[in-house]
């Protein structure tokens, strides 16, 4: 569907995704799915709330996520650490 979309988090690489950078990845992937660069004024509060959904779901996820072979302990000792 997207091969553009930027990966966030190297599955290798034990670090965080800035906030700014998981909004980013939201709205880019809302903008994806509904075909629109921006909402028209009646569609904007639906899309902005889709986009804090998304946000917040990935944020989630690259929270809960663990990398094969190191323990969520390891991780969080590594300065900036997943």
């Amino acid at each position: 569907m997207c091969r553009s979309i930027k990966t966030l988090r190297p599955p290798a690489i034990p670090e965080d995704a800035t906030e700014e950078e998981i909004r980013a990845a939201a709205l880019q992937f809302v903008r994806k799915v509904s075909g629109f660069r921006a909402p028209a004024a009646h569609n904007r509060e639906v899309f902005d709330h889709a986009v804090d959904v998304i946000a917040a779901a990935t944020a989630e996820l690259l929270d809960g996520l663990e990398v094969r072979g190191r323990s969520r302990e390891a991780t969080s000792a590594v300065p900036g650490g997943a």
